[in-house]
């Protein structure tokens, strides 16, 4: 006895579904659905795949009033928020002039 009012309700709410997905697509109301729109290659990460991999907070370069005029042994250059970095052991340099100085990643 009880199977038939759960058939009814399953068919009732799939028919719901139907006719508002079917009437947002008459209507070009978008409520239902919603045209995704992609770029490739933007935002620039190295996930991305046509833009659908985004990160959500911002990364802040902040100089310190540490310099130096040669970089450590071992470094390698990193790209963050378009600006270029390098990366020796953990601290990040940036050059300015003809010397570096010491940034930090937030």
């Amino acid at each position: 006895m009880q199977r038939q009012p759960m058939k009814f309700m399953i068919l009732g709410t799939v028919a719901l579904l139907a006719a508002s997905t079917l009437a947002d697509g008459m209507l070009n109301s978008r409520i239902v659905t919603q045209r995704a729109e992609a770029v490739v290659g933007r935002p620039a990460t190295p996930v991305s795949a046509a833009g659908t991999s985004r990160r959500t907070t911002r990364r802040v370069i902040r100089r310190s009033t540490i310099y130096v005029a040669s970089l450590p042994g071992n470094c390698s250059t990193v790209i963050i928020e378009g600006v270029s970095l390098y990366l020796c052991g953990g601290t990040y340099y940036e050059p300015y002039g003809n010397q570096y100085v010491v940034v930090y990643v937030e």
